[in-house]
Parts: structure tokens; C-alpha cells; sequence
């Protein structure tokens, strides 16, 4: 008796675990079903939750909440100004009517098919009524948004909101690139050869400015230079001149004695001239206006001119100016006299050194 009801017991309770099982059914916060009766859609459950069925005769299809994505294969579009891209683009979508989407395609294989379809064919209309700089750089996010809204606007016929297209690449084919490449490398290159050219133009243009304005403040400098070189030796020489012609007799001999230092240097003494020459007038005449005694003489040297008294050398001095041009014109006829008389008939005596 113990033995029979506790079999019946555990008959009991497993097939209301069998029921239980073919009865209810659980919809997660990630999903959504629908119930179907016969193949036939029964009501819909969008909220999370255990639900019941009849067993037998409903099953449940479930769908996703959450948002799924859509990788198109790369194609190539030809743009507006006839250039090829290679364009690989993906899309965001979510099931936004389960039964709509379950009577159209059913299934998400077949849903991404469609899309895949729908994205392609809007690319193609889109990119290829746009340009290339368009795609590349210009337009892109505005491109992108008219794909997104045209995939949507066939995607909500099977039950799908299109939340967003995006292009991950858009670029040349392979050949078209590597040309394209080149051209640009090209031009790049033509470019900086164009600003090196203008960047040496440049220069030489400072350079031939500098080198005009060195030459310009150095002809100003030298120029500068010569008159104030010009200023100095015409002050020298009015300086010598107001000097010298104060004591004429002074300034020959003076002038004289340089000449002397002059010619008879210490490694050689030997003069070609005449004995009777002005050269040596000083040597030959000892009476030059010196008194005896005054100034003592080395030996072997000339007596020196006679010192001219005090009242003398000052009527002297003011008559200096004006007779120092007559004196230098005297003076510079008988150097002429002097070195004609040292080379008649081409011989000249010779003075032994010491």
C-alpha cells in the first residue's frame, strides 16, 4: 500500500514536471517572443518574464532586443567623376516588430541577406552620384546619413530600424593607387623644385643687394679716406712749408743731411758722381754760414755752415715765405745741373767705402 502511493506520487509530480516544462517558458531582458499556434502568430511578449503555452500545439520563437551588425563584403563603386573606389561599409540594426520581421524573413539569416542587399544597393546610388573628393574628404558624414535613411526606409518593411551606416574604407583599387601615387609624387616634386627655384632666386637677389651696397660703402669709405688722407698731407705740407720757409738755408741743409742718410747706407758707401757735384757741397764747402767752433766737428767730416746771428735769422724768417718758392725752383734746377754733371762721357768716379 506504502509502496503503490509513493509510486503514484512520483508518477504524479513527473508529469507535472513534463507539463511544467511544455507549458512554460522564459523571456529574457535580451530578448522578445512570439507565440505561435499552429505556425500562426498568437501574441507577442516584449517584456521580460516567465509566460505559459499550450503544450503541443504553441512554441515559441524568440528574437533579439539588442542592437546587431551588419558587415558588407568590399565593392568597388565608380564615383560621379568616373574615378573607382573600393568601399567597405558596416550598419547597426535592431528588430523593431518581431511579428512583421517573422512573416517577412523569419530568420536573421535571411534578414542580414536582405540588408546586405538594401546596403549595397544604396551605397551604389548614393557614392555614385557623388564625387570623389566628395566620398574621400568633403562629404562623407552627409553621405553616410542619406545611406543610412535610405537602408532604413527599405529595412522597415521587414520589421528592421536601421540605426546607423558607417564606410570604414573607402580608397582606389590596387593599380589605380599605385598611379595615383605617383602622380602625386610627381607634382609634389615639381612643387618643391618650384620652391627651391623661387627660394635661389631669392637669394641671389639678397646676395647681389648685399654685394652692391659692400661695394657702394666701400667705394664711399675709400673715397672718404682719400680726402681725408688728401686733408692730412695738404696740412703737412703747408705745416713743412711754413717751417722749413722761414729758414731756407736750413731746410737745404736739413733736406741734404736725409739725402746723405739716404745714399750712404752702412753695408755700402759708393756714389757715382762728380767730385764737384752739389751732392757734396757740404762736404767740399765748410764755410756755410756756421761760426768755427760752435758745434764740434768729428774728424773727417765737413765743417758745418756758419750759424747766422739773431737779427739776421729773424730778418731771415720774414722773408722766408717769400722767397721758398724761388729757393725750391733754384734748388730743383741744380739737382738737374747735378745729375748731368755726374755722367759725363759715362764716367763717374767711384767713392771707396771705409
Amino acid at each position: 500500500m506504502g509502496r503503490t502511493a509513493l509510486t503514484v506520487v512520483l508518477v504524479v509530480f513527473g508529469l507535472l514536471a513534463v507539463t511544467a516544462y511544455l507549458t512554460l517558458f522564459t523571456v529574457y531582458q535580451t530578448q522578445q517572443a512570439l507565440v505561435l499556434e499552429f505556425g500562426k502568430p498568437k501574441r507577442l511578449i516584449t517584456t521580460p518574464g516567465l509566460n505559459f503555452k499550450i503544450p503541443f500545439i504553441q512554441n515559441v520563437s524568440y528574437f533579439d532586443k539588442r542592437l546587431l551588425d551588419l558587415d558588407s563584403a568590399p565593392q568597388e563603386v565608380i564615383a560621379s567623376d568616373q574615378k573607382r573606389l573600393v568601399v567597405d561599409a558596416f550598419a547597426r540594426w535592431r528588430i523593431t516588430d518581431p511579428l512583421l520581421f517573422y512573416q517577412t524573413v523569419s530568420d536573421e539569416r535571411i534578414a542580414r541577406s536582405q540588408l546586405g542587399a538594401f546596403l549595397e544597393a544604396s551605397l551604389r546610388r548614393v557614392l555614385g552620384s557623388s564625387s570623389f573628393e566628395a566620398v574621400v574628404r568633403d562629404e562623407r558624414n552627409s553621405l553616410m546619413q542619406r545611406i543610412t535613411e535610405q537602408v532604413n526606409a527599405e529595412a522597415k518593411g521587414i520589421g528592421v530600424n536601421v540605426v546607423d551606416v558607417r564606410i570604414k574604407r573607402a580608397d582606389l583599387p590596387e593599380a589605380n593607387s599605385l598611379a595615383i601615387f605617383r602622380r602625386m609624387q610627381t607634382e609634389r616634386q615639381r612643387e618643391a623644385a618650384e620652391i627651391r627655384a623661387q627660394g635661389e632666386e631669392a637669394s641671389r637677389r639678397i646676395r647681389a643687394t648685399a654685394d652692391r651696397q659692400v661695394t657702394v660703402l666701400k667705394a664711399e669709405a675709400t673715397g672718404e679716406s682719400e680726402r681725408i688722407r688728401g686733408d692730412g698731407d695738404a696740412e703737412k705740407n703747408r705745416v713743412f712749408a711754413q717751417a722749413f720757409g722761414k729758414d731756407p738755408d736750413f731746410f737745404a741743409f736739413y733736406r741734404s743731411m736725409q739725402a746723405y742718410q739716404s745714399a750712404l747706407q752702412s753695408d755700402d758707401t759708393r756714389l757715382l758722381l762728380s767730385p764737384t757735384s752739389q751732392f757734396f757741397q757740404y762736404f767740399n764747402d765748410s764755410a756755410g754760414g756756421v761760426a768755427a767752433g760752435a758745434v764740434e766737428v768729428p774728424e773727417g767730416m765737413p765743417d758745418l755752415p756758419e750759424i747766422v746771428p739773431a737779427p739776421e735769422a729773424e730778418e731771415l724768417g720774414n722773408s722766408a715765405l717769400d722767397a721758398a718758392p724761388a729757393e725750391e725752383e733754384a734748388e730743383s734746377d741744380a739737382q738737374d745741373r747735378e745729375a748731368d754733371a755726374g755722367n759725363v762721357d759715362g764716367v763717374t768716379p767711384v767713392t771707396p767705402s771705409p
